[in-house]
Order: C-alpha cells, then structure tokens, then sequence
C-alpha cells in the first residue's frame, strides 16, 4: 500500500515485480534457464512422439509390402511351373506326332502342339507379369525400411537431447544446454531427410 510517500508492498507485488524485470542475479539467469529447457524439452518431445509414430509405421509397411512381394513371387513361381507343364505336354505332343502312322493322326497331334504353344505364351505373359509386380513390392519395402531407419536415428538422437536437457538443468551447464539444442537440430534435421525419401 501507498501513501504520503511512505510505499509498503507485500511478498506477492515483490514477486510480480522482480518478474517483470527479469528477477534477480542467478535465479533470474536459472529461472530463464530453466524455462528455455521446459519449452525446448515439450517441444522436442512432441515431434520426438510424431516421428516415432511415422518409423513404426514405415515399419508395418515394410512388412506388409515384403509379403506383397513373397505372395506375388509365389504365384509367378506356380505360374512357371504351370508353363513347365505344358511344355512337357508340347513335348509329349510332338513326339507323339512324329511317330503317328497317318496324316490324320499328325494333325491331331499337330493341333495340340499348336494349342500347348500358345497357351504356353499367355502363361508366360502372367508369370513375367507377376514377377514384375513382385520386384515393384520389394523394391517399395526396401524404401519403407530406409525411411524406417531415419524416423528410428532422429527419434534416438531427439531423445539423446531430451537427456542432454535433465542433466542440463540439473548441473545447470551451460554448455550442455548448448549440446541440447545442437542434438535437436540434429534430430530435425534427420526426421526431415526421413520426410524427403532421402
């Protein structure tokens, strides 16, 4: 309270003061210390949690993309065999026509020949096909497991300077908040190339 020049605050009014200009000696430097950590700390943590989210889920379609590729190859791999099939049977066709008696009978088998080679042709199709669209599946894995890998390195340097952060302010080390916030940039940085493809 004030009064004919006489002024009387309590501890509430010193406090608020002593705030609005930056309080005093160390615990001013500490307090913005200590605030600057907080804020970093809450921000770093919640993109830490973001690009966790993105490497488990590159991660998931990893996996799902490499059984796409496992599936696909087995089918091309049951479509060769099924070609196999009918080359024996082409083979089996032909001989069987340079052995028939008559000219009725090599047409006959001449007409299966025919047949068998052409279906052979459309399985062929099918099975390069199949084979194309594995190599394409795996090829999209291996991109999502390097993607993967660089949400993982700037999720586990982010939590590096998370750490760097508690020791920061329990030492009160300036130098090590500097590391804090070299660590984060570093983290950024890689969660960005994560985000690129790179």
């Amino acid at each position: 309270m004030s009064g004919h020049g006489f002024h009387v605050h309590g501890p509430h009014d010193h406090e608020l003061e002593h705030a609005q200009k930056g309080g005093h000696g160390d615990h001013g430097s500490a307090g913005g210390m200590i605030n600057q950590i907080a804020m970093f700390t809450a921000i770093i943590a919640t993109v830490g949690a973001v690009f966790g989210y993105m490497g488990g889920a590159t991660q998931a379609n990893a996996g799902l993309f490499k059984n796409n590729a496992a599936i696909k190859k087995t089918e091309a791999s049951n479509q060769w065999n099924y070609f196999q099939s009918k080359s024996t049977k082409q083979s089996l066709a032909e001989m069987s026509r340079d052995m028939a008696p008559g000219e009725v009978d090599k047409a006959k088998y001449q007409a299966k020949v025919d047949r068998y080679e052409k279906e052979k042709g459309e399985i062929k199709v099918v099975a390069e096909r199949l084979e194309a669209e594995a190599t394409d599946w795996d090829r999209k894995s291996d991109e999502q497991m390097h993607q993967h890998h660089r949400w993982a390195q700037s999720t586990t340097v982010l939590q590096v300077s998370i750490a760097l952060a508690a020791i920061a302010l329990l030492t009160k080390k300036r130098w090590l908040e500097y590391a804090m916030f070299a660590a984060g940039g570093v983290g950024l940085v890689v969660g960005v190339l994560a985000a690129l493809h790179i």
